[in-house]
């Protein structure tokens, strides 16, 4: 799987929080196989398995290295990061980038040879993405867990035999949690144990945008009202709906914060006031939403985010901000339901909704139902569900 497939936010490191506990931890070691490079992106994976490390052994597994010559052999990186967690990178010759079966294989033996160094004998199996089969085969897990964050098999570059490793990863899975209920409702079909836990929240990081942060210099000469987004700058964005809003409301300014990936950046619209500030660590964001009036959902109406369940939607909350979005299903439910966001279709009433947001701050009934919800989710309490689910399947088995 690409390491180029949709991500949440750039960034290079994140606090994780002391998670609340129920029940003894009681879980094997964790070998995590994801298609995010760690160190690009603090999202799901980064919160949970920060929080698995608090606790145990934690290996989390990228894709391979290809290098550029075939002088270089396989061999495994590992890479420390906060709580003990290591990062394990394969590094293979450039031979075997068009060569998955024997790319597979390659990764495969040096696995085998690092549990062994490692003394892994008790371990759990957690996937991100299907594609990690291929080099996972020969194992013995005490369970496996796939976390089935988005549909990956509906993003631009998605092989295209993701679906069929997927069923194939269905059938060796003790439990499916999915990153949305939308997902849920999909994957629940597939499998008897599948479980929903819709993106959460780190609250007291995004509630700093409440206070008087520094401005960041990149933002700071830019006029007000400020309308922002943050995130991947992919074919999720609907880059039309911007350049309309842009064209009708020269009165206000654009702010896009995220890396531009998968598409070409000619495409992007170019309004005057339309400000691309690149990608930014994930501990600067707050300093960014601190400095807008209205944070805003711009996605499209396409296959990629037919299933999503944006994390940056209690993020935007927690920081105080309101929000407009395009209709996806899992901010309709709850976050539209609840009318804590709006929503809106059209370029039409995108711009109306962002009129009406611009003054959702002085709103102290909005602002008090926004903290009441989010007084019920966090990433604390999504990781203490999860565990204990897989204790409790453990036990069984």
């Amino acid at each position: 799987m690409s390491s180029a497939l949709p991500a949440e936010v750039p960034v290079r490191s994140a606090p994780a929080d002391n998670a609340a506990q129920t029940a003894p931890y009681s879980l094997p070691d964790v070998v995590c196989f994801a298609h995010l490079h760690w160190d690009f992106v603090w999202q799901r994976p980064q919160h949970l398995m920060s929080r698995f490390a608090q606790h145990g052994r934690v290996f989390y597994v990228e894709d391979a290295f290809y290098h550029d010559n075939d002088q270089v052999q396989p061999h495994l990186e590992l890479k420390e990061r906060p709580h003990g967690l290591q990062v394990v990178v394969a590094h293979l010759p450039a031979r075997l980038r068009h060569d998955a079966p024997a790319a597979d294989e390659a990764q495969n033996t040096l696995l085998h040879a690092f549990f062994q160094e490692q003394n892994l004998t008790n371990y759990l199996f957690w996937y991100y993405t299907p594609m990690a089969l291929g080099k996972s085969g020969g194992f013995a897990p005490a369970l496996t867990v796939y976390d089935c964050m988005d549909e990956l098999a509906n993003f631009k570059f998605a092989p295209p035999e993701l679906r069929t490793r997927e069923q194939e990863l269905f059938r060796k899975s003790d439990l499916v949690f999915t990153g949305g209920h939308t997902l849920y409702e999909a994957k629940r079909q597939q499998h008897a144990d599948a479980h929903p836990f819709p993106s959460s929240i780190d609250k007291n990081h995004f509630g700093q945008a409440r206070l008087p942060l520094p401005e960041p210099a990149d933002q700071a000469g830019i006029a007000h009202p400020r309308v922002g987004f943050f995130g991947v700058v992919d074919e999720r964005l609907d880059i039309e709906l911007l350049g309309q809003l842009a064209e009708a409301h020269p009165e206000w300014q654009f702010v896009i914060i995220g890396p531009v990936v998968k598409i070409d950046p000619a495409t992007l619209p170019k309004s005057a006031n339309i400000h691309y500030l690149g990608g930014k660590d994930y501990q600067e964001l707050p300093t960014y939403l601190a400095g807008w009036d209205v944070a805003t959902l711009l996605f499209a109406d396409n296959e990629s985010t037919k299933f999503i369940s944006p994390t940056k939607t209690p993020e935007y909350l927690a920081a105080g901000r309101p929000v407009v979005s395009t209709p996806i299903r899992d901010v309709v439910r709850p976050y539209g339901e609840l009318n804590l966001v709006q929503i809106a279709a059209t370029a039409d009433e995108f711009g109306r909704a962002i009129s009406t947001a611009l003054t959702q701050t002085h709103d102290a009934d909005w602002q008090q139902r926004t903290d009441d919800y989010l007084a019920t989710i966090s990433w604390d309490q999504t990781w203490q569900q999860m565990v204990d689910l897989m204790q409790a399947r453990i036990n069984v088995k």
